[in-house]
Protein backbone atom coordinates (compact mmCIF):
# COMPACT_ATOMS: atom_id res chain seq x y z
CA UNK A 1 0.00 0.00 0.00
CA UNK A 2 3.13 2.14 0.67
CA UNK A 3 4.11 1.92 -3.04
CA UNK A 4 0.35 3.47 -4.13
CA UNK A 5 0.87 6.23 -2.01
CA UNK A 6 4.33 7.13 -2.83
CA UNK A 7 2.97 6.80 -6.44
CA UNK A 8 0.28 9.31 -5.73
CA UNK A 9 2.58 11.34 -3.88
CA UNK A 10 4.84 11.37 -6.83
CA UNK A 11 2.25 12.24 -9.64
CA UNK A 12 0.70 15.22 -7.32
CA UNK A 13 4.53 16.91 -6.41
CA UNK A 14 4.96 16.06 -10.41
CA UNK A 15 2.07 17.72 -11.50
CA UNK A 16 3.27 21.36 -9.73
CA UNK A 17 6.55 20.56 -11.93
CA UNK A 18 4.72 20.29 -14.90
CA UNK A 19 2.30 23.52 -14.56
CA UNK A 20 6.07 24.97 -13.40
CA UNK A 21 7.58 23.46 -16.88
CA UNK A 22 5.20 24.46 -19.29
CA UNK A 23 6.15 27.95 -17.98
CA UNK A 24 9.58 27.23 -19.60
CA UNK A 25 8.67 25.48 -22.44
CA UNK A 26 6.17 27.92 -23.68
CA UNK A 27 8.72 30.69 -23.81
CA UNK A 28 11.57 28.38 -24.80
CA UNK A 29 9.16 27.45 -27.79
CA UNK A 30 8.19 30.95 -29.43
CA UNK A 31 11.06 32.76 -27.50
CA UNK A 32 13.82 30.62 -27.67
CA UNK A 33 15.46 31.92 -24.56
CA UNK A 34 15.42 30.25 -21.16
CA UNK A 35 13.84 32.21 -18.61
CA UNK A 36 15.37 31.10 -15.54
CA UNK A 37 13.92 34.28 -13.64
CA UNK A 38 10.61 31.83 -14.14
CA UNK A 39 11.47 30.12 -10.40
CA UNK A 40 11.16 33.63 -8.97
CA UNK A 41 7.75 34.18 -10.58
CA UNK A 42 6.69 31.54 -8.33
CA UNK A 43 7.22 32.84 -5.09
CA UNK A 44 6.09 36.22 -6.01
CA UNK A 45 2.47 34.23 -6.41
CA UNK A 46 3.14 32.43 -3.37
CA UNK A 47 4.33 35.46 -1.72
CA UNK A 48 0.93 37.60 -2.82
CA UNK A 49 -2.02 35.22 -2.29
CA UNK A 50 -0.55 34.09 1.34
CA UNK A 51 -0.18 38.52 1.81
CA UNK A 52 -3.87 39.21 0.91
CA UNK A 53 -5.35 36.06 2.67
CA UNK A 54 -3.48 36.70 5.75
CA UNK A 55 -3.68 40.75 5.77
CA UNK A 56 -6.70 41.34 4.34
CA UNK A 57 -8.49 37.71 5.06
CA UNK A 58 -9.64 37.41 1.61
CA UNK A 59 -11.50 34.04 0.41
CA UNK A 60 -8.71 31.73 -1.06
CA UNK A 61 -10.14 31.76 -4.77
CA UNK A 62 -9.48 35.37 -4.44
CA UNK A 63 -6.02 35.48 -2.96
CA UNK A 64 -5.42 33.09 -5.96
CA UNK A 65 -6.84 34.89 -9.05
CA UNK A 66 -5.24 38.50 -7.73
CA UNK A 67 -1.79 36.06 -7.31
CA UNK A 68 -1.98 35.42 -11.04
CA UNK A 69 -2.92 39.25 -11.91
CA UNK A 70 0.17 40.19 -10.03
CA UNK A 71 2.45 37.47 -11.93
CA UNK A 72 0.77 38.14 -15.07
CA UNK A 73 1.82 41.43 -14.45
CA UNK A 74 5.36 41.14 -13.52
CA UNK A 75 5.94 38.63 -15.93
CA UNK A 76 4.67 41.05 -19.03
CA UNK A 77 7.14 43.97 -17.41
CA UNK A 78 9.74 41.47 -17.46
CA UNK A 79 9.75 40.42 -20.45
CA UNK A 80 8.91 44.16 -21.91
CA UNK A 81 12.08 46.20 -19.89
CA UNK A 82 14.49 43.19 -19.64
CA UNK A 83 14.18 40.86 -22.58
CA UNK A 84 12.53 42.46 -25.28
CA UNK A 85 15.79 44.63 -25.97
CA UNK A 86 17.92 41.67 -26.12
CA UNK A 87 15.80 40.07 -28.65
CA UNK A 88 18.41 40.22 -31.32
CA UNK A 89 21.37 39.93 -28.67
CA UNK A 90 23.31 36.50 -28.20
CA UNK A 91 21.92 33.96 -25.85
CA UNK A 92 24.50 34.67 -23.41
CA UNK A 93 23.53 37.68 -23.08
CA UNK A 94 20.02 37.02 -22.19
CA UNK A 95 20.98 33.95 -20.02
CA UNK A 96 22.75 36.42 -17.82
CA UNK A 97 20.13 39.19 -17.58
CA UNK A 98 17.57 36.16 -16.57
CA UNK A 99 19.65 35.59 -13.91
CA UNK A 100 20.23 39.26 -12.80
CA UNK A 101 16.22 39.52 -12.82
CA UNK A 102 16.10 36.44 -10.93
CA UNK A 103 18.76 37.86 -7.87
CA UNK A 104 16.48 41.59 -8.08
CA UNK A 105 12.98 39.26 -7.32
CA UNK A 106 14.76 37.55 -4.69
CA UNK A 107 16.00 40.09 -2.43
CA UNK A 108 13.07 42.37 -3.12
CA UNK A 109 10.92 39.86 -1.60
CA UNK A 110 13.17 39.80 0.99
CA UNK A 111 12.71 43.78 1.06
CA UNK A 112 9.06 43.16 1.26
CA UNK A 113 7.99 40.09 2.97
CA UNK A 114 11.92 39.43 5.11
CA UNK A 115 13.66 36.08 5.63
CA UNK A 116 11.47 34.85 7.58
CA UNK A 117 9.83 31.63 7.01
CA UNK A 118 6.10 32.07 6.67
CA UNK A 119 3.73 29.38 6.95
CA UNK A 120 1.82 29.03 4.49
CA UNK A 121 -2.37 27.83 4.94
CA UNK A 122 -3.72 24.59 2.96
CA UNK A 123 -5.77 25.80 0.75
CA UNK A 124 -7.55 22.67 -0.10
CA UNK A 125 -8.68 21.78 3.53
CA UNK A 126 -6.73 19.27 6.00
CA UNK A 127 -8.59 16.52 5.69
CA UNK A 128 -7.69 13.20 4.27
CA UNK A 129 -8.98 11.82 2.03
CA UNK A 130 -9.47 7.68 3.39
CA UNK A 131 -9.68 4.77 0.56
CA UNK A 132 -9.49 1.01 0.61
CA UNK A 133 -10.21 0.89 4.84
CA UNK A 134 -8.44 3.39 5.76
CA UNK A 135 -5.23 1.99 4.33
CA UNK A 136 -4.52 4.67 1.64
CA UNK A 137 -4.45 8.42 2.40
CA UNK A 138 -4.58 11.26 0.02
CA UNK A 139 -4.02 14.58 0.61
CA UNK A 140 -6.95 17.34 -0.53
CA UNK A 141 -3.98 19.43 -1.82
CA UNK A 142 -2.74 16.14 -3.78
CA UNK A 143 -5.94 15.77 -5.83
CA UNK A 144 -6.12 19.50 -6.23
CA UNK A 145 -2.59 19.52 -8.04
CA UNK A 146 -3.21 16.60 -10.37
CA UNK A 147 -6.93 17.89 -11.04
CA UNK A 148 -5.63 21.22 -11.61
CA UNK A 149 -2.87 19.82 -14.30
CA UNK A 150 -5.25 17.66 -15.96
CA UNK A 151 -7.53 20.53 -16.53
CA UNK A 152 -4.60 23.23 -17.71
CA UNK A 153 -2.96 21.10 -20.32
CA UNK A 154 -6.73 20.76 -21.53
CA UNK A 155 -7.22 24.35 -21.72
CA UNK A 156 -3.43 25.38 -23.58
CA UNK A 157 -4.01 22.63 -25.61
CA UNK A 158 -7.24 23.70 -26.28
CA UNK A 159 -6.48 27.17 -26.65
CA UNK A 160 -3.19 26.86 -28.52
CA UNK A 161 -4.69 24.43 -31.41
CA UNK A 162 -8.36 26.16 -31.63
CA UNK A 163 -7.95 29.87 -31.14
CA UNK A 164 -6.28 32.98 -32.99
CA UNK A 165 -3.26 33.72 -30.45
CA UNK A 166 -2.62 30.29 -30.42
CA UNK A 167 -2.23 30.03 -33.72
CA UNK A 168 0.09 33.12 -33.92
CA UNK A 169 2.37 30.94 -31.27
CA UNK A 170 2.40 28.31 -32.84
CA UNK A 171 3.45 30.67 -36.28
CA UNK A 172 6.07 32.06 -34.24
CA UNK A 173 7.38 29.13 -32.37
CA UNK A 174 7.87 27.39 -36.42
CA UNK A 175 9.58 31.12 -37.85
CA UNK A 176 9.20 34.14 -36.40
CA UNK A 177 10.25 36.43 -39.60
CA UNK A 178 7.71 34.03 -41.52
CA UNK A 179 4.91 34.79 -38.96
CA UNK A 180 5.33 39.21 -38.94
CA UNK A 181 5.33 38.93 -43.18
CA UNK A 182 2.13 37.36 -42.70
CA UNK A 183 0.48 39.64 -40.05
CA UNK A 184 1.54 38.18 -36.82
CA UNK A 185 2.57 40.74 -33.96
CA UNK A 186 5.21 39.16 -32.69
CA UNK A 187 6.01 41.15 -29.78
CA UNK A 188 2.22 41.26 -28.70
CA UNK A 189 2.34 37.10 -29.17
CA UNK A 190 5.19 36.74 -26.90
CA UNK A 191 4.27 39.18 -24.15
CA UNK A 192 0.81 36.80 -24.11
CA UNK A 193 3.29 33.71 -23.72
CA UNK A 194 5.22 35.36 -20.46
CA UNK A 195 1.46 36.30 -19.38
CA UNK A 196 0.32 32.80 -19.26
CA UNK A 197 3.50 31.43 -18.21
CA UNK A 198 3.15 33.73 -15.21
CA UNK A 199 0.00 33.42 -14.21
CA UNK A 200 0.52 29.53 -14.27
CA UNK A 201 3.60 29.98 -12.16
CA UNK A 202 1.44 31.58 -9.63
CA UNK A 203 -1.02 28.58 -9.60
CA UNK A 204 2.33 26.18 -9.22
CA UNK A 205 3.68 28.25 -6.48
CA UNK A 206 0.26 28.45 -4.18
CA UNK A 207 -0.06 24.69 -4.80
CA UNK A 208 3.60 23.81 -4.20
CA UNK A 209 3.38 26.10 -0.70
CA UNK A 210 0.28 24.23 -0.02
CA UNK A 211 1.64 20.87 -0.03
CA UNK A 212 5.27 21.98 1.76
CA UNK A 213 3.88 24.61 3.63
CA UNK A 214 7.29 26.43 4.48
CA UNK A 215 7.30 30.22 2.34
CA UNK A 216 10.54 31.87 2.14
CA UNK A 217 12.11 34.29 -0.51
CA UNK A 218 14.03 31.47 -2.24
CA UNK A 219 11.21 28.82 -1.98
CA UNK A 220 10.86 28.97 -6.10
CA UNK A 221 14.23 28.19 -6.80
CA UNK A 222 15.02 24.50 -6.42
CA UNK A 223 11.44 24.00 -7.18
CA UNK A 224 12.30 25.98 -10.64
CA UNK A 225 15.50 24.02 -11.57
CA UNK A 226 13.89 20.53 -11.29
CA UNK A 227 11.41 22.06 -13.28
CA UNK A 228 13.41 23.17 -15.98
CA UNK A 229 15.14 19.61 -15.82
CA UNK A 230 11.32 18.17 -16.25
CA UNK A 231 11.08 20.39 -19.48
CA UNK A 232 14.20 19.46 -20.86
CA UNK A 233 13.32 15.89 -19.83
CA UNK A 234 9.86 15.77 -21.56
CA UNK A 235 11.22 17.69 -24.80
CA UNK A 236 11.75 21.68 -24.40
CA UNK A 237 9.53 23.44 -26.44
CA UNK A 238 6.52 20.61 -26.00
CA UNK A 239 3.74 20.86 -24.11
CA UNK A 240 2.92 17.72 -23.62
CA UNK A 241 6.45 16.82 -23.23
CA UNK A 242 6.26 19.60 -20.17
CA UNK A 243 3.64 17.66 -18.63
CA UNK A 244 5.19 14.08 -19.19
CA UNK A 245 8.55 15.09 -18.02
CA UNK A 246 7.32 17.08 -14.93
CA UNK A 247 5.06 13.87 -13.40
CA UNK A 248 7.73 11.30 -14.54
CA UNK A 249 9.92 13.65 -12.51
CA UNK A 250 7.85 14.29 -9.38
CA UNK A 251 7.76 9.74 -9.40
CA UNK A 252 11.36 9.45 -9.87
CA UNK A 253 11.76 12.09 -6.65
CA UNK A 254 9.53 10.82 -4.73
CA UNK A 255 10.78 7.23 -5.27
CA UNK A 256 14.23 8.12 -4.41
CA UNK A 257 13.25 9.39 -1.54
CA UNK A 258 11.01 6.50 -0.27
CA UNK A 259 13.66 3.75 -1.48
CA UNK A 260 17.21 5.23 -2.11
CA UNK A 261 17.86 8.20 0.33
CA UNK A 262 15.94 11.69 1.94
CA UNK A 263 19.39 13.06 1.30
CA UNK A 264 20.13 12.07 -2.86
CA UNK A 265 17.06 12.58 -3.76
CA UNK A 266 17.63 15.54 -5.86
CA UNK A 267 20.77 14.48 -6.82
CA UNK A 268 18.88 11.80 -8.25
CA UNK A 269 16.45 14.55 -10.13
CA UNK A 270 19.73 15.73 -11.57
CA UNK A 271 21.30 12.61 -12.96
CA UNK A 272 18.28 11.85 -14.67
CA UNK A 273 18.79 15.23 -17.02
CA UNK A 274 22.25 14.31 -17.41
CA UNK A 275 21.26 10.96 -18.61
CA UNK A 276 18.55 12.25 -20.62
CA UNK A 277 20.81 14.74 -22.44
CA UNK A 278 23.13 12.27 -22.77
CA UNK A 279 21.10 9.70 -24.71
CA UNK A 280 18.66 11.78 -26.30
CA UNK A 281 19.13 15.53 -25.95
CA UNK A 282 15.86 16.48 -27.45
CA UNK A 283 13.81 14.61 -24.57
CA UNK A 284 11.41 12.13 -25.09
CA UNK A 285 8.56 14.17 -26.82
CA UNK A 286 11.44 17.00 -28.32
CA UNK A 287 12.05 17.17 -31.80
CA UNK A 288 16.01 16.93 -33.37
CA UNK A 289 16.22 19.82 -35.58
CA UNK A 290 19.13 20.43 -37.68
CA UNK A 291 20.23 23.72 -38.91
CA UNK A 292 22.41 25.02 -41.71
CA UNK A 293 25.51 26.07 -40.58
Amino acid sequence: MSFLSHLISGISLGSIYAIIALGYTMVYGIAKMLNFAHGDVIMVGAYSCFFLMSRFHLPVIVGVVAAMLVCTLLGVTIERLAYKPLRAAPALAVLITAIGVSYFLQNAALLLWTSNPKVFPSIAGNTSIKLLGGQLSISPTALLSIASCIVIMVALTWFTSSTRMGKAMRACSEDKGAAQLMGINVNVTISMVFAIGSALAAIAGILLCSAYPTLTPTTGSMPGIKAFTAAVFGGIGSIPGAMIGGILLGIIEIFGKAYISTQLSDAIVFLVLIIVLLVRPAGILGKTVQEKV
